[in-house]
């Protein structure tokens, strides 16, 4: 059995709150494919076009319909002007469906299931952003760097000075790392908390998270012994590695996409993630100046 780890308080609350976020995520991302399956319902391509039917040109166009537009060429209007220029002759015969009621209906119910469960995600947000100036405060860890703050593509928190209070909270910049952003950082700060040295040493704080290879040698034989489930954080280490095999990241992605291509994603996932878990110990064993020397 995997040894149990309880982080301090002010961490637990902080990780019912994340938690509940991603659930809340993961429900409206249901919500979303029941919008594109009544968008096929009323033979409307939109999923094939747009890359992400909720984005704001997806979202302003289904709220049109919603709302009794009909002409695509009106309906085209809300889409971004880049989006226009590129896409703009398949949209256009993308939208043209049959507008039947029940299809129509089915559109609504999809369409405010989703934007209610985005208000849930905001309220999260609302409580989250309290935890973490209270854990920012009480940490007492003032920290500041010139490195420059990575966007977040998907699910963005709307918590104010987010970067700042990540920092006050560590003492340390762990998103100078490859592909951990500030929310990746957010969420695993609510899993793991802010002591890391409540793992003696990489060696134990790497298995515990379910990321060490599942073989075992002995002499000449090797064996595969059954692997444990990643814990959360071991997840989102996996979830960063992910997104590295899919970049241009020189070092750490190359690293993972050549392991893709000679052992296959899951292995490449597993590998790149560990990895990063111990460069992210690291950070607060050794410090940045040591760690860019490695």
């Amino acid at each position: 059995m995997r040894e149990s780890f309880v982080p301090e308080d002010i961490a637990r609350k902080l990780r019912v709150y994340t938690r509940m976020r991603e659930d809340k995520l993961q429900v409206a991302s249901t919500h979303v494919q029941h919008m594109q399956k009544a968008l096929i319902l009323m033979n409307m391509r939109m999923p094939e076009v747009l890359s992400q039917t909720h984005g704001a040109s997806g979202l302003a166009m289904i709220e049109a319909i919603l709302a009794g537009e009909r002409n695509p060429e009106r309906l085209l209007g809300y889409c971004t002007t880049s989006l226009i220029k590129n896409k703009g002759r398949d949209i256009l015969l993308a939208l043209e469906g049959n507008y039947r009621e029940e299809y129509i209906f089915e559109l609504l119910q999809s369409y405010e299931s989703y934007m209610f469960y985005l208000s849930q995600v905001s309220k999260c947000d609302t409580e989250t952003q309290k935890i973490l100036e209270e854990y920012s405060s009480s940490s007492n860890k003032n920290y500041s760097d010139n490195h420059p703050i990575k966007p977040i593509r998907h699910n963005k928190p709307k918590i104010d000075h987010l970067h700042d209070l990540l920092l006050g909270i560590h003492g340390a910049n762990p998103t100078t790392l490859p592909g951990l952003t500030d929310y990746n950082l957010m969420r695993l700060t609510a899993e793991l908390g802010n002591n890391i040295k409540q793992w003696p040493s990489v060696k134990n704080y790497v298995p515990w998270l379910g990321l060490s290879p599942g073989k075992h040698q002995s002499g000449k034989m090797n064996k595969r012994s059954r692997e444990k489930a990643a814990t959360r954080a071991g997840q989102i280490s996996k979830q960063v590695a992910q997104s590295l095999i899919l970049s241009k990241q020189p070092r750490l992605g190359a690293f993972s996409r050549r392991l893709k291509a000679r052992k296959g994603s899951g292995i490449a996932m597993k590998a790149t993630a560990r990895k990063l878990a111990e460069l992210y110990y690291r950070i607060f064993d050794k410090g940045m100046v040591e760690l860019r020397q490695e």
